[in-house]
């Protein structure tokens, strides 16, 4: 690969650098040819030219969160474009309620950028914001923060796109996308597969003044998915979401709620008042890490209001609709904290002994949630004697997005060597206490398979998938019709196919 035709100090071919672009948490590819990093977006054309001359394949790169293979190539001559230099905030209009980003800003720099105004996106990141980028949710699509206001598909006005021979593109105007076919929503979690998006404009809303804060505890998954359901469809919570005992238990053991003095203290000054922050942070002390000791599943919802008034009356609506589906209400400590600290260090990348963490998840009707979660439920008790023998570990996260989505995600857990993206990502006080295992393929193959069983229970349940990467069957689930549109719209703007070949299956 040639260097000299790119704009000085964008692109190294040094190993380092191409072997930490070769994978992402879970799946491992060819090193590619070389990175490139580009700080603005005329040095990303002119690296995507320069890429284009000597017939090389761009590979995106958001903040490497992916678990599914979106960033990484199986071919060598591939170039990587680590978006994470692309970080700037290029304009925030409170006038027109608008904010322009470069792709490669992290959901966490965004927040920090827009807080003095008293301004945020409506949907505003995953809780692994501090590394995860704009431009990385707009290609993979995703939700947590702000999930009453849909996905992240749903809550981008426009972008800039760099197409594959350097083409610079705008998807429509910068304040609504009404004029004549949405272009923007082509470019939403398409894995990079159609282009590069290099700005991103999303709408503004005001920052919400009052909160409220509730936990609950459930016996059986047809009373929690009732329950949650019935919130979304409610529209109360800002966000909702819980945990199977597995995963409860995890989180309870990983997260110090009561010892970690940052989390508790900023905790304590986001609940407006002095004395009002005492009297959160000596419940959140009092109540330890022991209030879900008796609980087998739990829900976690956040409300925001105007007015104290309005927020606690809808959390009491919520406390109905959990009685009423036999839950019970706890100390409410998890939402409170992480509303708080809403973008922590990325420790769970690793289980929390050390090992390997693997997600998948499926999204369904609400009619199909409690199917579903039996369907997993007994797929994992076919394989619990292997699973027991080589020390896999396996619970799931729920929640849901705007009124009509239900996400079930399964977690792994198991013994196994961590790769690079780890080490540079995990904070090194916590990484220097964990367990350190060899390499462990029996595990991981079995990981796989029951990975692929879970991506076969959710097509059953005639399921779609955020973060489709090169994991997710998006061709066998679209139809004939449907794949040929989306292969002619990938010939329109990539005729070479350049473009991150083998993302979404093209």
């Amino acid at each position: 690969m040639k260097t000299d035709t790119f704009a000085a100090g964008t692109v190294t071919t040094d190993q380092a650098r191409r072997d930490a672009m070769s994978h992402d948490v879970f799946v491992r590819g060819a090193a590619p040819a070389g990175v490139l990093r580009p700080s603005n977006i005329d040095e990303l054309t002119q690296g995507v030219k320069a890429a284009a001359a000597q017939g090389l394949v761009l590979v995106p790169r958001g903040g490497g969160m992916s678990y599914t293979g979106g960033y990484v190539a199986d071919r060598p001559d591939a170039l990587a474009i680590d978006m994470s230099g692309m970080n700037r905030v290029l304009e925030i209009n409170s006038t027109d309620m608008t904010v322009t980003v470069e792709a490669g800003i992290t959901w966490h720099a965004l927040y920090e950028a827009l807080k003095p105004h008293g301004l945020r996106t409506p949907a505003w990141g995953t809780m692994s914001g501090i590394k995860a980028s704009v431009g990385g949710g707009m290609g993979q699509n995703g939700t947590f923060w702000g999930a009453n206001h849909g996905p992240f598909s749903q809550n981008v006005i426009s972008l800039t796109v760099v197409l594959a021979d350097g083409t610079v593109m705008e998807t429509g105007c910068d304040f609504a996308r009404v004029f004549g076919p949405d272009l923007t929503g082509l470019f939403t979690g398409d894995a990079g597969a159609l282009g590069i998006k290099a700005h991103v404009t999303m709408p503004l809303i005001r920052e919400a003044e009052a909160f409220a804060y509730g936990s609950f505890a459930f016996d059986t998954p047809a009373d929690y998915c009732a329950a949650m359901s019935e919130i979304a469809r409610s529209g109360l919570a800002s966000e909702s979401f819980g945990f199977d005992p597995y995963l409860q238990s995890l989180r309870m053991r990983r997260d110090s709620l009561t010892s970690d003095a940052k989390s508790l203290v900023t905790m304590m000054k986001s609940q407006g008042g002095f004395w009002k922050g005492i009297k959160e942070g000596a419940k959140v002390v009092a109540a330890g890490r022991s209030f879900l000791d008796d609980a087998k599943f739990s829900i976690h919802c956040l409300v925001e209001g105007r007015i104290q008034a309005a927020a606690d009356e809808d959390m009491r609506r919520i406390e109905g609709i959990v009685r009423a589906n036999n839950g019970r209400v706890v100390e409410n400590t998890i939402p409170k904290i992480l509303r708080a600290n809403p973008f922590v260090p990325v420790n769970s990348m690793a289980g929390p002994d050390g090992g390997r963490w693997l997600p998948v998840h499926g999204i369904v009707r609400h009619s199909k949630a409690p199917s579903m979660i039996e369907a997993l439920t007994a797929l994992f008790e076919t394989h619990a004697a292997e699973m027991d023998a080589l020390g896999v570990g396996a619970g799931y996260m729920f929640l849901t997005f705007g009124t009509t989505g239900f996400i079930i995600e399964p977690c792994f857990y198991w013994p196994d060597e961590l790769w690079g993206l780890h080490e540079q990502s995990i904070e090194p006080a916590h990484l220097a206490k964990l367990n350190r295992y060899p390499a462990n393929p029996e595990a991981r193959a079995l990981v796989e398979r029951l990975r692929a069983g879970v991506i076969d229970v959710v097509g059953q349940m005639g399921g779609v998938h955020f973060q489709v990467g090169r994991t997710y069957p998006l061709k066998d689930r679209s139809g004939p019709d449907r794949w040929a549109a989306i292969e002619a719209i990938k010939a329109h703007f990539d005729p070479e196919g350049r473009m991150n070949p083998g993302a979404l299956g093209l």
